[in-house]
């Protein structure tokens, strides 16, 4: 099957001289990492048939750190399983993102958890894939999407051992080289990899003091280098990748020897990596995140450097923001332009990203123009507004979406607050959207089979009444019954019957 550059609308001359054909799924997403095994189990929340192409038979196997930002874990918390990751993971404060500078967190972070969650990579995919799993999802491993066609109703889906499968959407989770994007035509436009850093867990010889000072030392001038420890001789090394081998190929153990000597005199006697990895500075933003029943999410639709950790938590909160729309679509009941919102809200967040890792970069420069900036924002962070804001930013608590005029609250992320029945994100674990009623006059009448109702008059809110979307963030305030309802009809459709 021929898969043409979409890039318009689909037309229903497509499929002209073609039979109609039974949906073997609504929902076909390529790639099972972090942001296709999370809109899987979104999608499966409202009973979504979803099916997960992953092109590797295996889950990957090296051992890498990653870390889930206050944002994240907030989502987690809103669908009930935070605590079973974050049985898996290691806390630290929330403090020491924004280019690594190292200050301590500020008082009176508006989260109910102010911290990072440090998890191993493969640990949380496994628990994101089996999560998926249990709400129903299928995962097929070794299955790669090779081409695709869309027309008016759905999207044909052909795979590299030349299965064909039908779906009402299709969704491209399948990385920076996303096949799907790349079959869809949509542009990637940003900039090349100018510099490369080396990445990797090994064990070093050299005692741990000796490791510490001179780390310390190096560190006030260059600031991709380091050298964590894990415990038990392990430790994550960063350092620069300039003049080691082919960036095309995997770096070696003696790449790190190498740049380890030429930055730091010694290599610390480093061997037995778990893992070794290279990464660039390439910065891309898709021009599109959805042309007609095709769209893109996580590293398919934005790259950037790993600096502050913000690439994963990207993509999970691409997931739950398009999770409740695509399910709206396939269940019939989306307002018209519901959809279309996935994008006008998520890409002006990912440039936000793009652009404060741009800012980042330019600090790690050991040039004296870049360091003589890095020394007075890190006077200024000395203010704790100044911290504050860096770590809400590096964290997407900060995030406010357009939802037209009103208060500040309108289009942020309410926080986890106290009321009569606990806590707000125990309300949140279906999915649905929540009328959260301090007047009890209220009610959300015959949309109730899609958003909930509480009547709490000691809710720890400084509005009378908020309409809460499932992904958290909030799409009305006030005490009108009439302006509510417009309200209601604009996020959640006609009413039911």
């Amino acid at each position: 099957m021929d898969s043409p550059q979409f890039t318009a609308e689909p037309s229903s001359d497509s499929r002209a001289n073609r039979s109609p054909r039974t949906f073997d799924f609504d929902v076909i997403i390529a790639g099972c990492g972090p942001t296709g095994a999370m809109l899987a189990a979104e999608l499966r929340l409202h009973d979504v048939r979803v099916l997960v192409l992953e092109k590797e038979t295996e889950p990957v196997s090296f051992v890498r750190i990653v870390g889930l930002h206050m944002r994240s874990l907030e989502l987690l918390a809103m669908r009930g399983w935070l605590d079973r990751v974050r049985a898996h993971g290691r806390q630290r404060p929330a403090g020491g993102f924004f280019a690594a500078i190292n200050k301590p967190v500020p008082p009176g972070l508006d989260s109910a958890h102010p911290y990072l969650l440090g998890i191993p990579q493969p640990v949380l995919v496994d628990l994101l894939e089996e999560h998926a799993m249990e709400l129903g999802a299928q995962v097929r491993r070794g299955r790669a999407v090779a081409g695709f066609e869309q027309d008016d109703e759905g999207v044909t889906v052909e795979l590299a051992d030349g299965e064909q499968l039908r779906s009402r959407y299709l969704v491209g989770c399948d990385g920076g080289r996303s096949t799907v994007r790349k079959l869809l035509g949509v542009g990637f436009p940003g900039e090349a990899s100018r510099t490369e850093t080396l990445m990797g867990e090994m064990e070093v010889a050299a005692p741990q003091q000796e490791v510490a000072a001179k780390t310390a030392e190096l560190r006030e001038t260059h600031h991709r280098f380091w050298l964590r420890p894990f415990g038990g001789g392990v430790y994550s090394v960063v350092v620069p990748a300039a003049g080691v081998s082919d960036r095309a190929t995997p770096p070696t153990l003696e790449d790190f020897r190498q740049q380890l000597h030429a930055v730091a005199g010694t290599d610390f006697g480093v061997h037995s990596p778990r893992w070794l990895s290279r990464f660039g500075d390439a910065t891309r933003l898709a021009e599109r995140y959805r042309v007609g029943r095709v769209l893109l999410a996580g590293d398919a639709a934005h790259i950037h450097p790993p600096i502050g950790g913000q690439g994963l938590n990207l993509g999970i909160q691409d997931a739950f923001n398009l999770g409740w729309k695509l399910a709206a679509q396939v269940r019939g009941w989306a307002p018209e332009s519901l959809l279309d919102t996935y994008q006008a809200e998520r890409h002006p967040v990912a440039e936000g990203v793009l652009d404060n890792t741009r800012a980042q970069l330019e600090l790690l420069s050991p040039e004296p123009g870049p360091q003589a900036v890095r020394r007075l924002l890190t006077e200024l962070m000395d203010f704790d507004d100044v911290n504050r804001h860096l770590i809400e930013k590096i964290t997407a608590i900060s995030v406010r979406y357009d939802f037209g005029e009103g208060p500040d609250l309108l289009g942020r992320r309410l926080r986890d607050v106290e009321l009569k029945q606990g806590r707000l994100y125990d309300l949140l674990h279906h999915g649905r959207g929540l009328l959260l009623d301090r007047t009890e006059r209220l009610t959300v009448g015959a949309w109730s089979d899609r958003v909930d109702h509480l009547a709490d008059p000691t809710a720890a809110l400084d509005a009378p009444c908020v309409l809460l979307r499932p992904d958290g963030h909030v799409a009305w305030i006030g005490d009108d019954q009439r302006d509510l309802d417009s309200h209601l009809s604009r996020w959640f459709g006609r009413p039911a019957g």
